[in-house]
């Protein structure tokens, strides 16, 4: 990669930072501030505006979408499990961001967990999952999940090969009693190249916003590219079942990935606009003794700005 490409393909990367905290922002949903569509030195900004006003128009409307799904599940009574698995700084916990954007917290939640205790260690692999698992009008969104076992516990040696083996013999019938439960599972596998990886890498360690995001182990799983390529291969081939399939999303191209990845969801559901009787604003009572006591300065936030 020439130095002038990865300049304007890191500069796109943090560009795509800065829009994440612009998707909250834009009440207009129509059109971008123009001071927002600059990028990097020496691209096309027209055609850049262009393409990121068509991203937010897009992502907009998929959005309202999702907010049509919630209500019907919700109305329905549904419970669904969606898996977000893929390499590092593959995108996925950025597609989250925007599916859960605009979600209720009560009906869509995130799972996230971390390295398991040493309690935790010696309990039935799927355990420290089931409890995270949606009731009736739920949505449960897993940033990685069970197939750790099959990804990095495997290729980083924190399992035996006797593990993984009743791994891929256990996760097909455990998903299938999910599905039978009433659980609808959707998989969801985040694919990138390996100059893809390289250039997010370098974007978070030179963004001390980012720095984070990197750990030991990502650093690791950057060296054994080809041992994680191996493992994800196996593993897609193993659990790929016809009651919970796995789907891969693109996801060079992070808006692309994204909104392929929203519109997918979508249309793996047969929903419908849920009737919502009009609300009403009650008339705020009045009582003619009441008045309102001071706030002690002691107690106020100082405005600095």
């Amino acid at each position: 990669m020439n130095p002038n490409d990865l300049i304007r393909r890191l500069a796109a990367d943090l560009q795509d930072s800065y829009d994440e905290e612009l998707e909250m922002e834009i009440e207009d949903r129509q059109t971008l501030p123009a001071d927002a569509a600059d990028v990097a030195n020496g691209s096309d900004a027209h055609a850049a505006r262009h393409e990121r006003r068509v991203y937010f128009r897009e992502l907009f409307k998929l959005q309202a979408e999702l907010v049509k799904l919630q209500d019907w599940i919700v109305e329905e009574q549904q419970k669904v499990v969606i898996l977000f698995e893929g390499r590092d700084a593959a995108g996925k916990g950025s597609a989250i961001k925007r599916i859960t954007q605009r979600l209720n917290p009560r009906v869509c939640r995130v799972v996230a967990l971390p390295a398991p205790s040493d309690r935790e260690r010696t309990q039935w692999y799927f355990q420290r999952y089931v409890p995270h698992l949606p009731a009736a009008g739920e949505m449960v969104l897993f940033d990685r999940s069970w197939y750790n076992r099959a990804g990095v516990e495997r290729v980083m040696g924190f399992c035996t090969d006797g593990d993984v083996e009743e791994f891929f013999r256990s996760v097909p019938e455990f998903e299938r009693m999910l599905v039978r439960s009433g659980i609808k599972l959707i998989k969801y596998w985040f694919s990138i190249t390996d100059e893809e990886q390289y250039l997010r890498f370098l974007g978070r360690i030179h963004d001390p916003l980012k720095q984070w995001k990197l750990s030991p182990m990502d650093l690791e799983s950057r060296r054994r590219w080809e041992d994680y390529t191996r493992a994800k291969e196996i593993m897609l081939d193993r659990t790929h079942i016809a009651e919970a399939p796995w789907w891969v999303v693109q996801a060079v191209d992070k808006k692309r990935a994204r909104l392929n990845c929203i519109h997918h969801l979508l249309s793996l559901f047969s929903y419908a606009e849920t009737p919502k009787p009009p609300v009403v604003l009650p008339e705020r009572e009045r009582h003619e003794h009441y008045s309102r006591q001071a706030v002690p300065a002691n107690m106020l936030v100082p405005e600095i700005y």
